[in-house]
């Protein structure tokens, strides 16, 4: 395989030994799942039969802890487990109607429940209820599904593990196989484990331990055995195209990555996530990626994240002509649209669901890369790892054998699988800024945080945009850890650099596929009589709030009139660019210039949903940076108050008499940004408790 290095066994046995035998399980679990070679995010499974006092009778019963509905073996915490009474499960074999009728088994999990656990049992629990072991891993590894897809899948599984692990033929998961494993445990005592046809792997044990031990053993006799036959030998039909320097993919990707997201938004806005290492480069350039790519994938976990197949871009890297791709890709995707509804009308049944998004979810660029595209950046991701074991499996199977993709018949009948469908309904609804994307400037500060974390907290992405290098840093880290590291990304930028500020929009296009809300807040202060006001001082609030606001939209308005889906773009100004403050010409006038900057720019954007707003805060003194130092000192001078007392000075000022905090700007800007404005463009909204002299006229 494309990584030879075997798996380590990180089992530590004077930690597994403080463990009950749920913790056990649930330590074997996190290890396996820490690895993508052994197993995908959300894929695969593991279970342990352990022994508890029945809560109703006393008495001693044997429970089935299995993962859960849609958990990660990777990242689950005990509560991932459902729980099962193994008696209640084997007397499901008695009401069980045969293969036609294997869904209705499903309804039956909920009545094994033990101990009233809420966690729903998965489709997979008859996997593990049936195979007399204490312990069993269900596992999707790309060295071992490398060996289920080859045509010659049974006879390379002899070869290999000889008959220490079996081999049973393709079945969709369900109470049938549970029954197909039971019957093969039963008739080969001997064997620790099975390779499932164009699927995984399962193994077994009689602790936690063994268990663990056993998996990456058989993993790694697989992972040695392709490192063997595959040394020295050409893989893909060798290179076909050569791969571009790192930038010049990023910028390929910024300038592909927004065009593919206008064209497939309609519906639903999409997050996109850029792929360029090894594995994908390897495959991408290489001479037998079409030919691979229109054969789909074969585990059913990998086509259930990226659709049966991808869409293949003709993209040449030796002339670098990207226009041309672009300018192509109305005809390519709609190519990928028809081919996917006829491949819905052949396969459907008359109660499949709706046909669902037509559109590709795995985009591949030779030279350059593989595009994903979902509903939200953590699946985008997640569905473009899927497609990396995809990827590994082929290079695997077409090298020591034919590599097989999975029946397209079989393929739909997952897709359209009605239990699958019904756990897609049972998804939260999106939240209000689902598949947005925000940039932010000056958002490490302490307005630009409350705006980022209000827009986070509603679902968008957002990039963090500050000159701040220790604050941005510090926010986007804190943001991570809050909202998770999927959705939140930092650029550093001087909003005054022309160059600099066309490369962050880039970034954002990489990162997360386009954009639709700008928040341009970005500041600085100043504070002087006019005589005593240095050209330095005018030209630099000049240069950041004028000519920073200029720019950062200027690019916003070429991303947004690409993409053809709209934007909003929200100016954080001043009360002063309405009410004059004594001894702030420059300031006021810079503020001033951006009110009417965004007039301007609601005119220029209507025609294509850009919609142009105001939000004009005062006296934000909690949190901002433009309140330390000078600034405080001099506002304080010019009302003859001290420092401490200008909060309350501006409190008391104020007609509501209160103050005014980030989180209130936040909400405002929210407003404005959200579909909750979606008729208001060209307006200004004051957040300053009340000040008759900014009063819009």
């Amino acid at each position: 395989m494309a990584d030879v290095k075997l798996l380590d066994n990180r089992w530590d046995e004077a930690h597994a030994a403080t463990l009950d035998e749920p913790g056990r399980l649930l330590y074997r679990s996190n290890l396996l799942g820490a690895d993508k070679r052994i197993t995908n995010y959300g894929g695969g499974n593991t279970s342990a039969k352990v022994v508890h006092r029945d809560p109703l009778t006393g008495e001693d019963v044997t429970v089935l802890w299995v993962k859960g509905s849609g958990g990660d073996v990777g990242s689950m915490k005990r509560d991932g487990f459902a729980t099962l009474y193994m008696d209640k499960l084997e007397r499901l074999r008695s009401i069980y109607r045969g293969p036609d009728h294997e869904d209705e088994m499903v309804g039956y999990l909920p009545h094994c429940t033990f101990d009233l656990n809420p966690r729903a049992a998965s489709i997979d629990t008859p996997l593990h209820a049936y195979l007399p072991y204490a312990h069993v891993d269900h596992m999707h590894p790309d060295a071992v599904i490398a060996i289920a897809a080859t045509r010659n899948s049974k006879a390379l599984t002899a070869e290999i593990f000889g008959d220490e692990i079996g081999w049973l033929p393709w079945r969709r998961p369900g109470f049938e196989l549970g029954l197909m494993l039971s019957t093969f445990a039963r008739d080969n005592p001997r064997a620790k484990g099975v390779v499932l046809e164009s699927h995984g792997l399962f193994t077994w044990g009689d602790d936690a331990r063994g268990c663990y031990e056993t998996t990456l053993r058989i993993i790694n006799k697989a992972i040695a055995y392709f490192a063997e036959k595959t040394a020295g030998r050409t893989v893909f039909g060798g290179a076909a195209v050569a791969t571009l320097e790192p930038e010049a993919r990023r910028a390929v990707a910024a300038r592909l990555m927004s065009e593919i997201r206008a064209r497939i938004s309609a519906g639903e806005r999409k997050l996109g996530h850029f792929d360029d290492q090894p594995a994908v480069l390897e495959f991408v350039g290489s001479a037998d990626l079409r030919a691979l790519a229109a054969l789909g994938t074969s585990c059913p976990d990998h086509f259930l994240r990226t659709k049966i197949r991808p869409l293949v871009l003709d993209f040449d890297p030796a002339t670098g002509d990207v226009e041309a791709v672009v300018a192509g890709l109305d005809a390519a995707i709609a190519a990928y649209r028809d081919d996917y509804r006829a491949y819905y009308e052949r396969c459907r049944h008359a109660d499949s669901p709706a046909v669902r998004d037509p559109n590709a979810v795995i985009y591949l660029v030779p030279g350059v890369g593989m595009l994903s595209f979902a509903r939200d950046k953590a699946t985008a991701r997640i569905a473009g790892e899927f497609y990396v074991n995809a990827i590994n499996v082929m290079r695997g199977a077409s090298t020591v054998d034919t590599y097989v993709g999975l029946p397209e018949q079989e393929a739909f009948d997952i897709e359209y699988w009605l239990l699958e469908e019904a756990k897609l309904q049972r998804m939260p609804k999106p939240k209000s800024l689902a598949g947005r994307i925000a940039f932010v400037t000056g958002g490490a500060g302490g307005i630009g945080r409350a705006v980022a974390g209000k827009l986070l907290s509603e679902g968008a992405c957002v990039v963090l945009a500050d000159i701040d290098d220790a604050a941005l840093e510090t926010a986007r880290a804190d943001f991570a850890k809050g909202f998770g590291a999927d959705v939140v990304r930092a650029v550093r930028l001087d909003v005054t650099d022309e160059a600099a500020v066309a490369a962050g929009f880039a970034a954002t296009a990489v990162e997360f596929g386009g954009l639709d809300i700008l928040v341009s807040n970005a500041g600085i202060s100043s504070s002087a009589p006019i005589e005593e006001t240095p050209l330095a001082m005018w030209d630099r609030n000049m240069d950041i709030l004028a000519k920073g606001y200029f720019l950062v939209s200027r690019e916003a308005f070429r991303l947004f009139r690409r993409q053809r889906l709209g934007g909003a773009v929200v100016f954080v100004a001043s009360k002063n660019g309405l009410a004059a403050s004594p001894n702030a010409a420059a300031y006021c006038t810079a503020k001033a210039a951006e009110i009417h900057l965004a007039r301007c720019l609601a005119l220029e954007g209507a025609d294509a949903g850009i919609r142009v707003n105001v939000v004009n805060p005062d006296a934000v003194l909690r949190g901002s940076k433009i309140w330390t130092g000078e600034w405080r000192e001099q506002r304080a001078a010019a009302y003859a108050l001290a420092p401490d007392d200008l909060e309350e000075h501006y409190r008391k000022r104020s007609m509501l008499k209160r103050s005014v905090f980030p989180e209130d700007i936040a909400e405002a800007v929210y407003f404005l940004a959200s579909d909750l404005s979606a008729k208001s463009t060209g307006n200004i909204v004051n957040v300053d408790a009340g000040n008759k002299e900014s009063f819009t006229r």
